[in-house]
């Protein structure tokens, strides 16, 4: 049986902060499987969100030369800095996650994200990585189970819906496999599960206004009851639902992520002006 990765071992002794949601990592078998699955590359640029004890950081520096990790509590900075000292170049952000420039950290070229996200901000990391997908190569994240299969749900499912659409619509989602409460310390209450997102080419996306097509999605599934006709009545007219091909007595989990980006490109292609409340 392998021994579970001890963080006193390594020289972490803060316990875990429940307002930070931090539930840190500790069985190996899972810890081997994230690593393998991110397989590093020599020359990749590495960020990992929230190294928290250092679980899923020390193996990728064994691995992996250079790390760049993005770490919010304090207390953890010493530790994290005297753990990785004899494996490999180790560089801290001491800051919110959700106030990082990813484009700026990239430097002209591409990064991997990778990360344990705290349970209580996954939702606003995920969207703001959005915002800098072009420089992003891919992400390998692990989070709740139930937010890992909306992230990666199909048009139908009871859980499809805004996260679905916005998160497909940048990226290819693949659900890697799940992680029960027992690999944590503390455990959380629920299941978690590992998820790989690979960012699709911009120009092949086909998005031409991410506000309009945020504010659309947004609007369609905060009603998810109603039918678009109803639900989008402020927001798109009922030629616009003509021009882009699309059911106005549908709603919200029938369409797919590319009839929600034909509905918001529609103003953008034949000059109408969007509906007005």
């Amino acid at each position: 049986m392998t021994s579970p990765y001890s963080p006193s071992a390594a020289g972490f002794t803060a316990p875990a902060k429940k307002q930070l949601g931090q539930h840190f990592l500790a069985d190996r078998s899972y810890i081997d499987k994230i690593v393998l699955a991110v397989n590093p590359k020599d020359d990749d640029r590495l960020v990992e969100i929230g190294p928290g004890q250092g679980a899923i950081t020390l193996p990728l520096l064994r691995r992996h030369p250079r790390l760049t990790v993005i770490e919010f509590d304090r207390d953890l900075i010493a530790p994290l800095t005297a753990a990785a000292a004899p494996l490999g170049e180790l560089t801290i952000v001491h800051r919110d996650v959700l106030q990082v420039d990813f484009t700026e950290l990239a430097d002209g070229g591409q990064i991997r994200l990778v990360g344990n996200l705290p349970y209580n901000i996954s939702s606003p990391i995920l969207f703001h990585a959005m915002e800098h997908a072009a420089v992003i190569r891919d992400m390998h994240f692990m989070l709740q189970k139930e937010v890992v299969d909306r992230m990666a749900a199909e048009p139908g499912s009871k859980v499809y819906g805004r996260l679905s659409v916005m998160l497909q619509a940048w990226c290819r989602v693949t659900s890697l496999f799940v992680v029960p409460p027992g690999a944590f310390r503390p455990p959380p209450k629920v299941d978690s599960a590992v998820v790989r997102l690979v960012p699709r080419d911009p120009a092949t996306v086909g998005i031409l206004d991410r506000k309009r097509f945020a504010d659309v999605v947004r609007a369609a599934f905060g009603q998810r009851r109603k039918t678009l006709r109803n639900a989008l009545n402020n927001v798109v007219s009922a030629a616009q639902f003509e021009a882009a091909g699309v059911r106005s007595d549908a709603r919200a989990e029938q369409l797919e992520v590319a009839q929600f980006i034909a509905l918001a490109n529609v103003p953008h292609l034949d000059g109408d002006d969007v509906p007005q409340g």
